[in-house]
């Protein structure tokens, strides 16, 4: 198991058309006075990642800048390059709030998120956001979006998270996926992905999955790179050793989550 240390802890090796962003920043020039981000290379550029916390985080990708559920308040995300793209799993309060989406969102941001949350939005806050359901697709300027499955299986935990409601999301970059898995137990959904650069996945109980049941799903669809993220009170580190065992080819990044 090689370990490196950075700002994360890094381990092993149907459409709905096209939307445009009609400003977006050049890439360099949002990137200038970021705070240094974990760089994985994409086809045309790097794509930069920041966790932010728990179930937050920033994504730079060339020529767009993507925020995930952002919640908690605005000052977390000082510093870090404007959203042009806000995705939004589902409607607890861990992964999705208005008034802070209300101090992120510009003229030049597209929300997306799943139709339990549209419903929710603000009167202003709609009129910028698309709802997209499981299994519709989109895209924001060169950038794929589709929405995914994420669901609870286990009898005593299906009340968090009934199928169909919530979306997980594959973004996908020149020819990078990103899995952004949202809440979520390892449903068929997941294990049947196939040619995921990054994913995150999430780990703790009684919400999501367990740290076995993320390892045993990151080892069948094979990510080159996993995040576990929204793992309060799991261990982040046992499912990167059960993943290493399993394939020293994927690395897993732990992040400052909860820094």
């Amino acid at each position: 198991m090689k370990v490196s240390r950075r700002q994360s802890l890094r381990l092993g090796a149907s459409s709905l058309g096209a939307l445009s962003l009609g400003s977006a920043l050049p890439f360099a020039a949002t990137a200038q006075s970021a705070p240094a981000g974990d760089e994985h290379m994409g086809a045309s550029g790097p794509i930069t990642i920041w966790p932010v916390n728990h179930a937050s985080f920033v994504m730079q990708v060339p020529g767009m800048v993507i925020y995930a559920d952002p919640v908690g308040d605005p000052s977390l995300y000082a510093g870090l390059p404007p959203a042009q793209l806000i995705l939004v799993t589902h409607e607890h309060g861990d992964h999705y709030n208005a008034d802070t989406l209300a101090a992120l969102v510009s003229d030049n941001t597209v929300l997306v998120t799943n139709p339990a949350v549209y419903g929710m939005l603000p009167e202003d806050l709609k009129a910028k956001a698309t709802a997209i359901a499981n299994g519709e697709v989109m895209s924001v300027n060169d950038v794929g979006i589709e929405a995914v499955p994420a669901y609870n299986t286990t009898a005593d935990r299906l009340q968090y998270h009934p199928e169909g409601r919530d979306n997980g999301y594959v973004v996908t970059v020149d020819d990078r996926r990103i899995y952004i898995a949202g809440d979520t137990e390892d449903i068929p959904e997941m294990r049947a992905l196939r040619d995921i650069y990054i994913a995150f996945l999430p780990m703790n109980l009684p919400y999501t999955m367990t740290v076995e049941q993320a390892a045993s799903a990151a080892l069948e669809f094979k990510p080159g790179i996993v995040y576990p993220y929204h793992y309060r009170d799991s261990d982040p580190m046992a499912f990167a050793g059960l993943v290493n065992e399993g394939n020293d080819a994927i690395t897993v990044i732990v992040g400052p989550w909860y820094a």
